[in-house]
């Protein structure tokens, strides 16, 4: 499947030096969380506010796997209403921060009413869960007709996709796994088949597909690239390895 793209002020913003200031805060996510992360929010709002076809003002966010809340105060600035959602109270109270709108909850199983958001978003967390379309399907499920649903994700057979395990996932999840544990004397955070799991590009634009009659595909894109690469994503082979992270961008019929 191709998407239909269309190239908003992102695309100008999807610059090559964004990328590799993006990538180079990668090397932070273990050490120094507040700056990966705080880099990664106002990036995801940024993103948000283009691609959703009205102003965040005033607008309901539900951030799907929320984590410690770095990205509240990114979309507080755009005016947006933000919520989020996590299931691991542990994660939830990692960056010691206020929780102001956040909720404990699985997103396999989202505890709000149908049609009751603007904005869904989910911003590298489908790696995680065991059931990321169930989770996919839900985030389309709470949102109202005319609203945007935003699934960012890391593709496995990407360099990033073992995460802290480096590029050893290519030998394989559980023994990338079985290797870090030995190295570093204690298991990886995003252990595979526990809280990593292998998702591929083919997967999301199958599932993407599977929802036309309820959304609208906008835009499927490599999240991390210049927008001068954005083509890798028309080649199956190709978008799984160079891809590195795939957004999908729907709108709600």
């Amino acid at each position: 499947m191709t998407a239909r793209t269309r190239r908003p002020r992102f695309a100008q913003y999807a610059t090559l030096s964004r990328a590799v200031r993006l990538l180079n805060d990668f090397r932070f996510e273990q050490t120094d969380p507040a700056r990966f992360y705080g880099a990664i929010a106002a990036d995801t709002a940024e993103m948000v506010a283009d691609w959703h076809p009205a102003p965040l003002t005033g607008a309901v966010v539900l951030d799907v796997g929320g984590g410690p809340g770095y990205f509240a105060d990114a979309f507080d600035r755009r005016g947006a209403h933000y919520i989020s959602v996590e299931p691991d109270p542990a994660e939830m109270h990692a960056g010691g921060l206020e929780h102001r709108a956040t909720v404990r909850g699985s997103g396999q199983h989202l505890p709000f009413a149908d049609a009751s958001m603007d904005v869904t978003v989910s911003s590298n967390v489908v790696e995680h869960t065991s059931a990321p379309w169930d989770m996919a399907a839900e985030m389309l499920r709470v949102t109202r007709p005319g609203g945007t649903v935003i699934i960012s994700y890391t593709l496995w057979w990407g360099p990033f996709g073992g995460h802290e395990m480096g590029l050893t996932h290519y030998l394989g999840g559980h023994r990338a796994a079985r290797r870090y544990t030995r190295r570093h004397g204690h298991p990886p955070k995003n252990l595979y088949g526990t809280s990593l799991f292998a998702v591929t590009a083919a997967q999301g634009l199958s599932w993407a597909a599977s929802t036309r009659s309820s959304a609208h595909l906008v835009a499927a894109f490599p999240r991390y690239l210049p927008h001068w690469m954005w083509w890798v994503m028309r080649v199956p082979a190709l978008r799984e390895v160079a891809g590195t992270n795939l957004v999908l961008v729907l709108h709600k019929r």
